[in-house]
């Protein structure tokens, strides 16, 4: 069924909410980049080795297109993102890259494979885009900064290439390898451009956050959502990933003793409406 999809997407993106909460755990002066990069040798390679001991992978009759273009479009995703973040401050930099990353993936959907969104789609995801704005109106610096929003709009963009060229990875080979192999190529494209190198992983306390976000918030978490893009639209997934924000600001308030203005309330209700209408009402259409 159906609903079973929207759920799995749903709770990869609250898994992904709490590497923000996670990362303030790690050292101070590690770059996101080099976070991004362990994360993902990690959590890829652990599936890697999995996915080799089940003989899961081919490596003759792979589908390395699709398997390459999703390791580089989810590598320019997180270095753009970082890389905006620090132009426009990172209430601003996540209201553009995630609120615009639904709209791309509906245009690329539509553009490229011809299928048209629906309105519960369009309806579920304005509301989740205003939602997700009111959310961090007031929370942090910002900066409107050219480069920094053109460098979050790119990064959108880039996300929503990610779930889409991830649909067609996932028609043609199993949710795990695909995974383990997308993961372990973004690994090797990620690591280069950390300025931090890895050692820091053993430093202190860095560890257990990093396997956490490897294994929890990487692994686990795209295994989620990739098993959930296997029955669903690019574009529901990408409108449902809206659920990651949500979860770091509550997580925020409830974990980390943060505020959140009447404002911001409301955002968190209109992002919750929004998904409430996508995985209901699409339900609906697909019980028809």
């Amino acid at each position: 069924m159906n609903l079973f999809a929207y759920i799995f997407v749903l709770l990869a993106a609250m898994l992904w909410g709490t590497v923000g909460t996670t990362q303030t755990y790690l050292q101070e002066g590690v770059s996101s980049i080099a976070v991004a990069a362990v994360r993902s040798a990690i959590g890829g390679g652990v599936l890697l080795v999995v996915a080799l001991v089940m003989g899961k992978i081919k490596f003759k009759t792979w589908s390395w297109k699709w398997t390459f273009l999703a390791a580089l479009t989810i590598a320019l995703f997180q270095s753009l993102f970082f890389t905006s973040v620090r132009f426009t401050g990172v209430a601003l930099g996540t209201v553009v890259t995630i609120g615009s990353s639904p709209v791309f993936s509906g245009l690329v959907e539509w553009a490229i494979w011809k299928r048209k969104p629906n309105r519960i789609w369009a309806i579920a995801t304005v509301l989740a885009i205003i939602g997700c704005m009111l959310l961090f109106v007031n929370r942090g610096k910002a900066t409107v900064d050219l480069i920094g929003i053109l460098l979050a709009l790119c990064a959108g963009l880039m996300f929503a290439l990610y779930t889409n060229c991830s649909k067609q990875l996932t028609e043609k080979e199993a949710t795990l390898p695909a995974v383990a192999m997308t993961f372990t190529l973004c690994a090797l494209f990620l690591l280069p451009l950390s300025s931090s190198g890895v050692n820091w992983v053993f430093e202190g306390q860095n560890l257990l956050p990093m396997l956490f976000m490897s294994l929890v918030a990487t692994s686990l978490a795209y295994l989620l959502f990739l098993g959930g893009l296997e029955k669903i639209s690019s574009s529901s997934a990408v409108t449902l990933s809206l659920a990651e924000p949500l979860t770091a600001a509550l997580l925020g308030v409830f974990l980390v003793g943060e505020y959140l203005s009447v404002t911001s309330w409301v955002g968190v209700a209109l992002l919750l409406g929004g998904i409430v209408v996508l995985t209901v009402g699409s339900g609906k259409i697909g019980a028809q």
